[in-house]
């Protein structure tokens, strides 16, 4: 006979500005499953070489064209300075102007308070976009800073 499992919680208090990012990456076409490969080398790198202020980060299966990973980032600041740095910038760039058959979203949830997402060729509704209304990310809504904010 099993014992009773053990119960343990976390102390988050050394982590006040703590950002927890849910990414995913869907691939729709042939193209797309090219571009998944591709992109898992930069992931490889980042796992590897951990930018300032990502304190874990962990892969996630949602199915067969689905993945994506859960990040947690000391703070906003972090992510932001990642986000704008090489190779993330450049990928962005190039998603934005071709997806190559395939969808991204990310989702990014503040301790100190703010959520906010983004979701680009993705097929279907998926996450906050599955019951909240769309907006587009323009103008005072461009940026996951300024969408925090709202």
């Amino acid at each position: 006979m099993q014992g009773k499992p053990s119960k343990v919680s976390v102390d988050l208090s050394a982590y006040p500005d703590l950002v927890v990012v849910y990414l995913g990456f869907r691939v729709s076409t042939w193209r797309g499953l090219i571009a998944m490969l591709g992109i898992g080398k930069g992931l490889a790198m980042i796992r590897r070489d951990k930018p300032d202020g990502l304190l874990a980060d962990e892969p996630i299966i949602y199915s067969l064209r689905h993945v994506g990973m859960r990040q947690y980032w000391r703070d906003f600041d972090s992510l932001e300075t990642f986000t704008r740095s090489e190779p993330h910038k450049t990928w962005w760039v190039q998603f934005s102007k071709d997806p190559k058959g395939s969808g991204f979203w990310h989702e990014a949830y503040r301790k100190s308070g703010g959520m906010e997402a983004i979701y680009i060729g993705m097929p279907t509704p998926i996450g906050f976009a599955s019951f909240a209304a769309a907006r587009r990310p323009e103008g005072p809504f461009l940026s996951s800073r300024d969408r925090l904010a709202a």
